[in-house]
């Protein structure tokens, strides 16, 4: 599903990342560990096409990113790319539903098929109560499970987080970590995520280690 070649990122001086090469299947759950500073979030960025890299390739679903121009390239992470953040950045004038269908939107699809494929997956993560309420009216455990639904509605090719569970609860965190299993499970979700979390890290197909910009273990 994923295949990143050689990437290398450099912010003057500091070279952030020194030739990472990474592959992830289809369906696969593989957890990117490592300290802070490691280049975990920085790859990352650069395989959702939210950064670029000074060299290497990123190829996603047989698709070069870096052969795509700008439009193109914005077009491809809407349909085949859904994001997942420490913070769920949720648009607080709308309700669950309608954030939720923004991406959907944004992608030329209608408004009765968007907000039938929301309410789909807002029940399916067990908010099929809260789809009318604004994020406000939310707990954080309930605004994250919103911002994995809106991560869902275009059926992506795989699922990028950063740090998903590191604004929850304990208990939040580990419905969070669940989650992901059973979407992966149900709907053939491929995920790659950035965590210091050991019990997601625990619960993933593969954990890479990432040290000074290089990966020094694929367990």
């Amino acid at each position: 599903m994923l295949q990143a070649k050689g990437i290398e990122k450099s912010y003057g001086q500091l070279h952030i990342l020194k030739g990472v090469d990474m592959q992830v299947h289809r369906k696969e759950i593989v957890s990117i560990v490592g300290a802070s500073g490691a280049g975990k979030s920085t790859f990352l960025h650069i395989i959702g096409s939210l950064d670029q890299a000074d060299k290497g390739s990123v190829m996603i679903k047989g698709v070069d990113l870096m052969s795509l121009n700008e439009k193109k390239l914005s077009a491809f992470r809407n349909q085949y790319i859904g994001f997942i953040f420490q913070f769920h950045h949720l648009l607080p004038e709308f309700t669950a539903l309608e954030n939720v269908c923004i991406p959907a939107f944004i992608h030329k699809t209608g408004k009765k098929e968007s907000e039938r494929r929301a309410a789909e997956l807002l029940e399916l993560l067990g908010l099929r109560h809260r789809m009318l309420h604004k994020p406000a009216e939310l707990s954080g455990g309930e605004q994250q499970r919103v911002a994995v639904a809106r991560s869902l509605i275009n059926n992506p090719a795989i699922i990028l987080a950063d740090e998903p569970s590191g604004n929850l609860d304990s208990e939040n965190a580990y419905a969070l970590h669940r989650m992901f299993t059973s979407l992966r499970d149900q709907l053939d979700q491929t995920f790659l995520i950035v965590t210091h979390n050991e019990d997601l890290a625990s619960i993933s197909d593969r954990v890479v280690h990432m040290k000074d910009g290089n990966i020094v273990d694929d367990e």
